[in-house]
């Protein structure tokens, strides 16, 4: 179904173009009842006022929405998202095409944005990012007919197109290494549950756990925030059987759990390893220096805007990209576990 018109909101209440017009305007003309009737169905028909000339030329916006449903805050401090949102201009910016982004405090409030901006032609198509559990945006856009792609690997319903990479792999990739160096108590800091990549981490460690013969491990979700971070991992090194070693989902949450560890005289490596599931300069920059999954975030955004630019060209000829697993780059966080002394606190 295409974007309501005036003219359609007039022939639902039975009035003139120019009514609905002065009703929708705040201009005399109309009576109180019919002013309401005419605006309580402007809204069940999700109307919004957009560029008349540039709907009706059939002309782009030149631009494409990203909107973001994480705390505020959270977003502000992760490097993650400034070098994507780098990538992504880079990307976007080489065709003229300007990115529009929104933080909101929930799903429900993303959908809505999405619908608004959609029908007031406000972009061309979007970047939908954290993919969900039952994830009811793809549906929502679909409906819309609104180009649109999906930066992580969606749920099987989604015909969205998408960049993605491994993430179950990555974190087998470090469940393993940890399993060489001899750890069997391993933490997972994880990010929030309803994320379909949250969920597949917490499941790799799960069944590592089985595979490797760990005798304790366990997935604690988070917020991505590093209060919680600290917070969480400060819990667990105040157990008396504390983990030899923390995986954090976020290299925000890891210096924060560094900054733990020196806090409670907890040694990194030497009582503890740490390793994050982000490698952003702050990994590199700190001592010790984080043991991190590495990719190319910057390189990331670019790829997603190229893939929405050729969307938004022709939807039916994009196909999902499957990037590489982000590599395991050790340094100085990781060693096996602690013997001797250091082992009775354990």
């Amino acid at each position: 179904m295409g974007r309501p018109t005036i003219a359609d909101i007039a022939q639902r209440a039975g009035v003139s173009k120019g009514a609905v017009s002065f009703a929708l305007n705040g201009r005399p003309g109309v009576s109180e009842e019919t002013r309401a009737r005419i605006l309580r169905i402007a809204e069940e028909m999700s109307w919004r006022p957009h560029s008349a000339a540039r709907a009706l030329g059939g002309a782009r916006a030149g631009a494409v929405g990203l909107v973001i449903a994480r705390p505020a805050r959270t977003i502000g401090v992760e490097p993650f998202f400034a070098q994507l949102l780098s990538g992504l201009q880079a990307g976007l910016s080489s065709r003229t095409v300007a990115l529009q982004l929104l933080v909101v405090e929930d799903t429900a409030a993303e959908i809505e944005v999405y619908r608004r901006w959609a029908s007031e032609h406000r972009v061309d198509g979007f970047i939908v990012v954290d993919p969900q559990v039952q994830d009811p945006r793809p549906a929502v856009l679909e409906e819309l007919r609104v180009p649109a792609v999906v930066l992580g690997r969606p749920g099987r319903r989604s015909s969205l197109p998408s960049v993605w990479a491994d993430d179950r792999e990555a974190m087998l990739s470090i469940i393993d290494y940890l399993a060489a160096l001899g750890h069997t108590r391993i933490a997972h800091l994880a990010g929030l549950p309803a994320f379909q990549h949250t969920q597949r981490r917490i499941r790799a460690l799960r069944d590592s756990a089985r595979r490797l013969g760990l005798t304790d491990t366990e997935s604690l979700p988070t917020d991505f925030s590093d209060a919680q971070g600290a917070a969480a991992t400060r819990a667990l090194l105040s157990r008396p059987r504390r983990p030899t070693a923390i995986v954090y989902d976020s290299d925000v949450m890891a210096l924060a759990g560094l900054g733990v560890a020196a806090e409670m005289g907890v040694a990194v490596p030497g009582d503890l390893s740490i390793v994050s599931f982000d490698d952003s300069l702050l990994t590199r920059i700190v001592h010790p220096s984080l043991t991190a999954l590495s990719r190319d975030t910057f390189a990331l955004g670019e790829q997603v805007a190229e893939l929405l630019l050729a969307a938004i060209n022709d939807p039916a000829a994009v196909r999902d990209v499957r990037t590489p697993t982000p590599r395991l780059t050790v340094r100085e966080s990781t060693a096996p576990p602690a013997l001797g002394r250091s082992a009775k606190a354990l």
